[in-house]
């Protein structure tokens, strides 16, 4: 059994949500990246993604965008994250930890090396976002050879007629997308999501992580609630920025204040699935 589906079988079993946070690799800067990385487990974190940054992002908003090029000047390379996960890896053995990028970076790294290396780092899972899986081919026998889960964004917008082909060719969970649109950029609408994962587990035993519009500790309960894990990202990043000094740095402030924010939503998907129970 994988990491991922370890983890999400435990949490089934306690009766609650994951909590999914995603943050990019090397912002503001490498040794601050690796050190609120290594406490999100302790914070509460159950999936720790990581970003790998690229110039030219399509379904990231402007805050992940910006971290993006702020993780680029700090010096990101797909080696680069490889060695931070497997940093990561000398202290945090049981945690989940899924890439999720663009397939041009891991294309000039050669699919099957860029496979091979993220296994041998620690990595669990890949969400390629621009890899639909008409393309699968394109990188899915390297990483199953690995043994990665591919992990697949599903959307609002997915017909029940290509719903099937999404699934087949998703491993790990479900990346439920709640908007139609880029990340951080509105809310999800939590009337209809209820419905909506009810009927994509009509189709999967996979786990179901609702992300794009997750943002408050509440928004967070909710989704965990209806689904099987909500994914926050960009209100991570937001904070993780309005720390910086004027010149983009790091402060005293950025790391406890980006976990103190991991507490807070993971104490809510946890009090939240007690109160269901």
């Amino acid at each position: 059994m994988s990491r991922i589906a370890a983890r999400f079988a435990a949490l089934k079993a306690e009766g609650r949500g994951a909590l999914v946070t995603f943050l990019t690799g090397f912002d503001p800067d490498r040794a601050t990246s690796l050190r609120i990385l290594q406490g999100l487990p302790g914070a509460g974190a159950d999936v720790i993604e990581i970003g790998v940054p690229f110039t030219d992002p399509m379904a990231d908003g402007p805050s992940i965008q910006k971290a993006g090029q702020r993780g680029l000047r700090a010096g990101a390379t797909v080696p680069g994250i490889l060695d931070l996960v497997r940093e990561l890896r000398a202290t945090e053995k049981d945690t989940p930890v899924v890439l999720m990028g663009y397939y041009n970076p891991m294309l000039a790294y050669g699919v099957a090396r860029f496979c091979a290396d993220a296994a041998a780092a620690g990595v669990d899972g890949l969400i390629v976002v621009d890899v639909p899986p008409e393309e699968a081919d394109e990188i899915e026998p390297d990483a199953r050879a690995h043994g990665l889960d591919l992990i697949r964004l599903i959307a609002p917008t997915t017909d029940e007629a290509r719903l099937p082909r999404v699934l087949g060719a998703t491993t790990g969970f479900i990346y439920y997308v709640s908007i139609t649109g880029i990340t951080g950029t509105r809310s999800a609408d939590y009337a209809s999501l209820a419905p909506a994962i009810a009927a994509l587990k009509r189709h999967t035993d996979l786990p179901v992580a609702i992300g794009f519009g997750i943002r408050s500790p509440e928004q967070a309960a909710i989704a965990a609630s209806v689904a099987d894990g909500a994914v926050v990202g960009t209100a991570l990043v937001d904070t993780l920025a309005a720390t910086l000094d004027a010149e983009g740095r790091a402060t005293a402030d950025t790391a406890p204040k980006v976990l103190a924010q991991v507490r807070g939503l993971s104490q809510a998907i946890r009090a939240a699935k007690k109160a269901a129970a």
